[in-house]
């Protein structure tokens, strides 16, 4: 565990209900505080960190006076609503006693789902972290009902995860880690400290998708890490009340369950865009712009394009290739296929003049580029 954790740069940082409210009776500003404390230390360490938090709907039932969860979607949802401010307000101000900025950002499963919402979401993610600023993610509850139906943000924490391509989730919970069966009805149990994320096994351990502890329990919190590993993300599962619990991870101490992800963020990222994008189109390059992407690691600017193939949408993978037709490399367009055939062979300085608009100086930025 020592490794990965004191190894990790960019770190996404789960809490679920049962840790930001003080059992359904609005938030825990203390607790909250304290994490925020800690955040605030990891980023003078030199690491970016993300946070993922439930607890709009608590905060919310409490504002507006409500002593028992609703059942109706609507007002739940409103609920929602009223609760983000208050979620948003207390991580804003803790934070910023702290010495940092702050972002709300409120994301869905069709978001990361969609190809170009993904894209503006991974743009906007890792530019507040450049920027030093802690994004704070919720579900958007207002929106849509999985959150709400389902109780769990630890899918979100493992996408979001994946969306910034971080070293290491954590996800804080009202428990110790990963027993090899439930505690409470086996006294044989045994802690799981370290075991290897996705394994069939871990699963099992969990009771299984169907079962009366998996529901909105440890397997969720499985799945996250197994969905997380896809990246080459390593997950922890660690008690949120475990005192200074991030700060003893990162400088390597042993809290909670390691689950290490077995592919490396390099190999993980490329097979994602090798295998499992269906390439929508191609645009050849000059001599010049093959030496860019292959020798220096630069980002594919328009001017170094001098033809378009086929048809591909802002946030579509499409294949770069050199003056031969040899694949160069593969990556998010940032513009649509259309769109690059007006700025091909222009300096981005003339995008917004030819386009009306600039998404991004880049056609594909680094950030979004394997190479071949």
């Amino acid at each position: 565990m020592s490794d990965i954790l004191k190894n990790a740069r960019r770190i996404v940082v789960k809490v679920g209900s049962s840790l930001v409210t003080n059992e359904g009776r609005g938030l825990d500003a203390e607790a909250i505080h304290a994490w925020c404390v800690q955040l605030a230390a990891l980023v003078r360490q030199g690491r970016e960190v993300v946070m993922v938090s439930s607890g709009a709907i608590a905060e919310g039932m409490k504002r507006l006076g409500w002593a028992t969860r609703p059942k109706e979607v609507h007002e739940l949802q409103a609920a929602a609503a009223v609760g983000q401010m208050g979620l948003a307000q207390i991580y804003e101000t803790s934070l910023r006693e702290q010495g940092l900025g702050s972002a709300q950002v409120l994301l869905t499963h069709a978001d990361l789902a969609d190809r170009e919402r993904y894209l503006n979401a991974r743009t906007t993610l890792l530019t507040l972290l450049e920027l030093g600023v802690v994004p704070v993610i919720n579900e958007n509850d207002t929106v849509v009902t999985d959150e709400i139906k389902f109780g769990d943000n630890d899918t979100l924490g493992a996408l979001v995860a994946n969306l910034v391509e971080a070293d290491v989730l954590v996800i804080l919970t009202d428990q110790k880690g990963l027993y090899s069966a439930d505690p409470r009805k086996n006294p044989d149990a045994q802690f799981i400290h370290e075991a290897q994320a996705g394994t069939p096994e871990l699963e099992q351990m969990a009771g299984g998708a169907g079962s009366s502890i998996g529901k909105g329990g440890m397997i969720t919190k499985i799945l996250a890490a197994k969905r997380a590993a896809g990246s080459g993300a390593s997950t922890v599962i660690a008690w949120g009340r475990e005192k200074e619990a991030l700060l003893r991870l990162v400088a390597g101490e042993s809290i909670g369950t390691l689950l290490v992800a077995t592919t490396a963020k390099v190999a993980a990222r490329k097979q994602w865009m090798a295998d499992h994008l269906q390439l929508r189109g191609a645009v050849v390059v000059d001599d010049g712009a093959v030496v860019k992407l292959r020798d220096e690691g630069k980002s594919l600017l328009p001017i170094g394009v001098v033809e378009v193939q086929g048809e591909f949408a802002r946030g579509d993978v499409i294949a770069v290739r050199s003056p031969a037709g040899t694949e160069v490399a593969r990556g998010l367009a940032n513009y649509t296929a259309s769109e690059t055939r007006r700025i091909a062979r222009k300096p981005s300085s003339q995008i917004e003049g030819l386009l009306g608009y600039a998404n991004e100086p880049e056609l594909i930025h680094r950030d979004n580029l394997v190479l071949a």
